[in-house]
């Protein structure tokens, strides 16, 4: 198509030559046919397809990556243009009842293109059907590369050859699979590699780790990442995402084993099935809580077809932009819910009342208190109607008459009510279910619990009083939904806070509906079903904030927490303080969770800031308040506050934080910055660097080490800056200038203290 494009300007070109033109109207002429070729040629072959085929080899490819097919084994290697490689990789299925069947135990490995127009834009797929005579089941691989897009997407179907053939069943399959038995490696270019292993989910305090390769004869890294995975150059910030992009019936694990030499992974598999009980013998990152917490196997796939999960790969040169097309695609293929107006701002009780509230300390009049102090907070409430949400697992201490007369109080001062409630977990005192009914409802609650491999009820929270997780597919969880939203409807409430969701996600030996056949796939139902019933009783002007829970699905709530409950100490080691939930824990993670915000989610929420002491830890000094108002900058997050504003140093710390100007019209729209000093290892010593580009560029650095400085070169391009333009830096909260980068500099060094951190605004100054 190119070459007829060319040359027919080239005809047009040679016309005017013949018409003897003036010499500068040639020139102009010239220039842009030229200008028009250059650009068919970026738009048609930037992410073109091709499929060619080379002796055994079939070559399937864009600028961005190169697929290779052999028709001889039915391997298949990958080539991107960052250097990133992967060969030797297969697809598999593991059958209950067929067996294994990998794709290179077929002798025919066949090739088809297809052209495809999605929701995700226009592209191609390569088929690769794997079969023989040999094999009654026929394995196809899809690869799909997109116009416009970077990324591949890659899926497994294994299919009965006769449709009278006994339906497969699974727990295991594959579209991605780099084996030792098949020589299958992995290589990311750079002297500093890692590997990024997520959690299943944001429970107890569990943090994402940054691994490094072994020193050498040390034993190999070995591990499961959840959902996602990146393996990446922490120098370079450039690497590759591997992910799922359907959340509806699989859990994806993504396990994974460093090779001996630096940065070769010896074996990656990324499979459908992976369901992982928590083991108090290992540490909490690698094996001890970081798994989905099942007590029985996952599911099984059955049918004359089963499919793997559809997986997203992307290698790049900028591990953002890739994390950021892995956030797009989730949403562009399930949906994200969206808001309108100005970001949520929020007072949450839970920092003062402790877990249950049986103490009563925060009850009408303490709350009105509260109310009329966040009212005093002109700045604070100029944006969005401040929320009143009072979070306590009990909703029958603040009753619905308690919290409608709270809601109409804080009515008055222009606020609105906030609800909490469990939709998939209920406490009890262990063992004393047999009389107790599921609220709303009249089913029996140990008729609607899940159940572990030996038919006991699972306690997802295990305890003298814990919590037994309940079955999302039950008439009776669509009850006490029904039960919970009428309560939050009558006092008014326009911000849900659902908490323990994880427990609708594990898997089961019974279930009510028969259909639904995995943890995820129950948990999808349930929170469809929660979705539907708050539009539906409360109506669809309801943020939803996701505490405790997996990452996908997402696209039923608003925002997340970023990590499990923060309580603002500067680190997990500080004296006095719980080994968990301080700021550098939740920004280290939260520095490679940034892209969220924007494609899966509006915002994220990085919980609650306290202007003086959560619950009954020690104080806080200013300068901790401060670092972690600017962690909730950097995640995007929404601003939410759980201080005893009774207090008269909380309450002059809040005015001089929460009623800053600066503070309170940056989370009036709340925008995650971009990364370009993210956590590393598992020191407490994290020095973190972030900016936001705009008319007015932000850049932030956070040094949690206790002695050294931490001192950043920062440069005009890494930045985004105008090259041509005076940058003066003012200070984020005072306004005070602190320097200038003049015109001719193309670089700057900012720094901060040892226990701080520092956020600048970057002000181009039109000379």
């Amino acid at each position: 198509m190119i070459d007829k494009i060319t040359s027919r300007l080239n005809q047009y070109v040679k016309q005017i030559h013949s018409n003897t033109l003036n010499r500068y109207r040639q020139f102009f002429m010239m220039r842009i046919f030229r200008l028009v070729i250059i650009v068919l040629l970026f738009s048609q072959g930037l992410y073109a397809q091709d499929l060619k085929k080379n002796g055994s080899e079939y070559t399937f490819s864009n600028t961005q990556v190169k697929i290779t097919v052999n028709s001889a084994t039915g391997m298949v290697n990958y080539l991107f243009s960052s250097g990133i490689r992967m060969d030797n990789t297969v697809a598999y299925l593991r059958g209950i009842n067929s067996g294994y069947f990998s794709t290179t135990d077929f002798t025919s490995h066949t090739c088809t293109v297809s052209t495809i127009t999605d929701s995700l834009g226009s592209g191609a797929v390569l088929s690769v059907k794997h079969t023989d005579s040999k094999h009654n089941i026929i394995l196809t691989q899809s690869f799909t590369l997109y116009k416009q897009h970077p990324y591949v997407l890659l899926s497994l179907i294994a299919a009965n050859r006769n449709a009278k053939d006994k339906p497969l069943e699974t727990r295991d399959i594959s579209a991605l699979a780099i084996l030792p038995a098949n020589k299958g490696s992995l290589f990311i270019p750079g002297t500093e590699p890692r590997i990024l292993d997520v959690p299943f989910d944001n429970d107890d305090w569990t943090p994402t780790l940054e691994r490094s390769w072994p020193a050498a004869n040390a034993p190999k890294n070995v591990g499961i990442s959840y959902e996602f995975i990146a393996v990446y150059d922490q120098l370079k910030n450039a690497g590759l995402v591997i992910g799922s992009v359907k959340h509806n019936f699989w859990k994806t694990g993504l396990a994974y084993q460093t090779g001996s030499q630096l940065g070769y992974v010896d074996s990656l598999n990324v499979f459908g099935g992976v369901a992982t009980a928590d083991n108090p013998s290992l540490k909490s990152a690698y094996g001890g809580l970081d798994g989905t917490h099942d007590h029985a196997d996952h599911g099984t796939m059955t049918g004359q077809s089963v499919s793997s999960p559809n997986i997203y790969l992307c290698g790049s040169a900028d591990l953002h932009e890739a994390f950021l097309d892995y956030g797009r695609v989730n949403s562009t293929i399930n949906g994200k819910q969206t808001w309108q107006g100005y970001a949520p701002v929020y007072w949450n009780s839970f920092g003062v009342e402790g877990v249950l509230g049986y103490e009563g300390v925060m009850m009408p009049p303490a709350v009105e208190q509260i109310s009329d102090f966040i009212h005093s907070m002109p700045n604070f409430s100029a944006y969005s109607k401040p929320v009143l949400s009072i979070d306590s697992y009990d909703q029958g201490i603040y009753s619905t008459e308690v919290l409608k007369s709270i809601g109409e109080y804080g009515k008055k001062n222009g606020q609105q009510m906030g609800f909490y409630f469990i939709p998939f977990a209920m406490w009890s005192w262990k063992d004393d279910i047999n009389n107790k009914k599921v609220p709303g409802s009249n089913y029996a609650l140990k008729d609607v619990l899940l159940h572990d491999k030996s038919g006991n009820p699972i306690m997802y929270k295990d305890g003298k009083w814990g919590a037994y997780a309940m079955d999302p597919t039950h008439p009776a969880i669509r009850l006490y939904i029904i039960q919970q939203l009428k309560k939050a409807k009558t006092i008014n409430a326009k911000f849900l806070k659902i908490d323990f969701l994880t427990a609708g996600s594990l898997e089961t030996t019974r279930r009510y509906d028969k259909n639904i056949r995995t943890g995820m796939q129950a948990y999808d139902y349930g929170m469809k079903t929660l979705r539907h019933l708050v539009d539906s009783i409360m109506g669809k002007d309801i943020f939803i904030t996701q505490a405790i829970s997996p990452l996908f699905p997402h696209q039923y709530a608003h925002t997340r927490f970023v990590s499990t409950d923060v309580y603002s100490h500067l680190r997990d080691d500080q004296k006095g303080f719980p080994g968990w939930g301080s700021t550098e824990s939740s920004l280290a993670t939260g520095s490679h969770m940034g892209w969220v915000q924007g494609t899966l989610f509006p915002y994220t929420n990085l919980d609650v800031s306290i202007m003086k002491n959560f619950q009954k830890n020690p104080d806080l000094n200013e300068q901790e308040i401060k670092v972690r108002l600017y962690a909730m900058m950097v995640m995007g997050s929404i601003l939410g506050d759980g201080s005893d504003f009774r207090n008269p140093i909380a309450a002059y710390r809040a005015q001089a934080f929460l009623n800053n100007k600066n503070i309170a019209a940056f989370f009036s729209q709340p925008k995650a910055f971009i990364p370009i000093k993210t956590a590393d290892g598992e020191t407490f010593d994290q020095q973190l660097s972030f900016y936001l580009p705009g008319d007015t560029t932000m850049l932030a650095l956070f040094n949690f080490d206790r002695e050294k400085e931490f001192t950043q070169v920062l440069t005009r391009q890494a930045l985004h800056l105008n090259e041509h333009k005076k940058y003066i830096l003012k200070d984020f909260l005072t306004d005070t200038t602190i320097g200038e980068l003049k015109k001719d500099s193309p670089e700057f060094t900012l720094s901060a203290a040892h226990e701080d951190a520092v956020l600048i605004k970057l002000i181009p100054v039109n000379e």
